[in-house]
């Protein structure tokens, strides 16, 4: 299936959702600890992959950072890889990248690359994210929600709302010169 993809794709294409992976992995090393779940930049990555590639492709990119981190390549947070680091508490914020960039980008396809268009798609973006990683959280930590939110929600909203408008600004500028036609 994987070979199917990539076969079908021009070689444009997949230099620049290889661009984006190595994105996450570089914007993934700038993050500020607090606690088990770090506030990082990396959503900048999967939002422009998502606003630029579109939903199939900016997924694809986002695939290709966690499998390049699964396989061992020290792309996460703090440089590190491997399983462990998706079986722990931020697995699954990390494996919602994925989710978040398909849907952040469907939608952005939809209704096109207006600011006022590009800010909802990329908070139903966040929305995929944490909840896919909110409930892995709670599971690898067995905290419940009301313990849960003020570690690994709260204290990322004033940011995600930062990154959002950030990001929003640069699809909207640079949409014309990097959409693809693949």
């Amino acid at each position: 299936m994987g070979g199917f993809i990539i076969k079908k794709m021009k070689t444009t294409t997949l230099v620049l959702c290889a661009f984006f992976a190595a994105l996450s992995a570089i914007l993934s090393q700038i993050f500020i600890p607090v606690g088990l779940v770090p506030i990082g930049l990396v959503h900048i990555s999967v939002f422009l992959a998502a606003g630029l590639l579109g939903a199939k492709y900016g997924a694809v990119s986002q695939i290709v950072y966690v499998f390049l981190g699964l396989a061992g390549a020290p792309v996460f947070t703090g440089f590190r890889g491997g399983p462990g680091v998706l079986a722990g508490p931020t697995g699954g914020f990390i494996a919602g990248y994925i989710g978040c960039a398909f849907v952040t980008g469907l939608i952005i396809d939809r209704f096109g690359y207006s600011i006022k268009a590009l800010i909802p798609a990329m908070y139903v973006g966040w929305v995929v994210t944490y909840s896919m990683g909110l409930p892995w959280f709670m599971y690898v930590t067995n905290l419940s929600l009301i313990a849960s939110l003020p570690v690994c929600v709260f204290p990322f909203l004033p940011g995600d709302l930062v990154k959002t408008i950030l990001c929003a600004v640069l699809v909207n500028r640079l949409r014309i010169s990097v959409r693809l036609t693949a």
